[in-house]
Formats: C-alpha cells, sequence, structure tokens
C-alpha cells in the first residue's frame, strides 16, 4: 500500500479527544449518571480504548465540569443539585451577558444573519420533530445550543465563547428535566424569538436583562422555589 493511502494514525492526543467526547456524550445523555465512578478498565472495555487517552480524556472533562477527580482513587460523574445548578446559572450569567454586550457592540449583518439562521434551524426542526423535541434528543441541543452561541458570537473573546460552551454543557442534564415542560414547540420558539428580536434591536440593557431570565429559568422549574422552601 502507498503511503498516500495509508490510514491515518490515531495520536494519543486524537485518542483523549476522542475519549472524552464519548464519555461526555453518555454523561449528557443519561448513561452515565451522576456520582457513578469511571473505573478506567470498564471503560477501556466499553470504548475500546486504551487506559493512557482514557485518563487523559476524563482529565479534559474534569477541566470541563463534567468529571470530579477523587484524589488519587480515580474519578467519578460530578453530581447534580440545586447549589450546582444556580453555580452554573450565576457564572453563565455573568459570562453570557458579557459576552452579549460586546457582540451587540460590535456585531455587523453576518452576525445578525447568523442569529436569524440559528432560529430558523431551531423552529424547522421543532415543526418536523412534533412534541418530540422535548425529549431534548442531542441533535436538538446541538441546535439549542447554536442558536444560543449564535448570540454572543460577536464578542471577540475565544475565552468567554469556550467559558459559555462548557457552562452550556454543563447544564445539559438539569435542562433535558425543564425540556419535559414543554408540550407546545410555538412557546419554545416564541421565548427564543423575543429573546433574538430584543437582542436584534440593539436595546443591551432588555436584552441582557432578558439573556439572565430565561438562563435562571431553568433553575426555577427544577428546583422551584416552594419546594426548596419545604426542604428547609
Amino acid at each position: 500500500m502507498s503511503l498516500s493511502r495509508a490510514a491515518p494514525i490515531e495520536t494519543t492526543d486524537t485518542l483523549s479527544e476522542r475519549a472524552a467526547s464519548l464519555i461526555q456524550r453518555d454523561i449528557l445523555a443519561g448513561q452515565l449518571e451522576p456520582g457513578a465512578r469511571l473505573g478506567i478498565g470498564d471503560l477501556a472495555q466499553r470504548y475500546e480504548i486504551g487506559a493512557t487517552p482514557l485518563r487523559e480524556g476524563l482529565s479534559r472533562l474534569v477541566s470541563r465540569g463534567l468529571i470530579v477527580a477523587i484524589g488519587q482513587r480515580g474519578f467519578r460523574v460530578a453530581s447534580v443539585s440545586r447549589e450546582d445548578l444556580a453555580d452554573i446559572t450565576r457564572v453563565r450569567s455573568v459570562i453570557e451577558v458579557e459576552a452579549l454586550r460586546l457582540s451587540m457592540e460590535e456585531g455587523g449583518d453576518a452576525w445578525e444573519a447568523a442569529i436569524i439562521a440559528a432560529l430558523h434551524q431551531l423552529r424547522r426542526y421543532i415543526e418536523r420533530s412534533g412534541r418530540h423535541f422535548s425529549e431534548g434528543a442531542e441533535d436538538f441541543d446541538v441546535l439549542h445550543k447554536g442558536f444560543h452561541t449564535a448570540l454572543l458570537s460577536a464578542c471577540g473573546s475565544p475565552r468567554l465563547l469556550a467559558a459559555h460552551s462548557d457552562l452550556y454543557d454543563q447544564a445539559y442534564r438539569y435542562r433535558r428535566v425543564m425540556m419535559l415542560s414543554f408540550d407546545d414547540g410555538d412557546d419554545f420558539i416564541g421565548i427564543h424569538q423575543a429573546l433574538a428580536d430584543r437582542i436584534l434591536t440593539r436595546d443591551a440593557a432588555t436584552a441582557c436583562t432578558m439573556l439572565v431570565e430565561h438562563l435562571e429559568s431553568t433553575l426555577r422549574f427544577v428546583y422551584p422555589p416552594e419546594a426548596v422552601d419545604r426542604d428547609q
């Protein structure tokens, strides 16, 4: 076989990123449950990836907040709690408000077009899938994340966008619970349409307030204030 046709060799770095991607997918899908121990041997058999790239992949997910390192004993899936979601929401609000403010200052026609296109893709997906969109399927969430990323995409800060991406993924397990409350796609699209409309008018104060309220809606739904009061 000629060298030009030889199969590409997967480097350790490529394998570790593949391991991180597969484990993240299963965490977000609920196949690896919150708090579950992650044994290297079990994972190696599950994903058919060697121990070294698996450990490196797990370490990457620690930095993304989806996995917790247990001293020298290994790793476990990050737990879920009201305090965790409240913290995610608080930090998301700080980061995304700043990124949105910068985007409204710097964004041009291409930025506006990207927002409109992302919203259109969401709408078309819901029209095709009907009520099934509320199950929070992976392909739906790619479009949902794409819309929220489009809002911030003109901020000019790769670090703000990277932080947004990681925190969005950390909130996914909670957001899947909230999605079950939507039995009408028009309501879901209407909420996002209203946010996009305000952003495109460059009304920064109102748009940032709407964004924070939008982010906090997941916390209010998953952990209603009255339920928290009863537990105290």
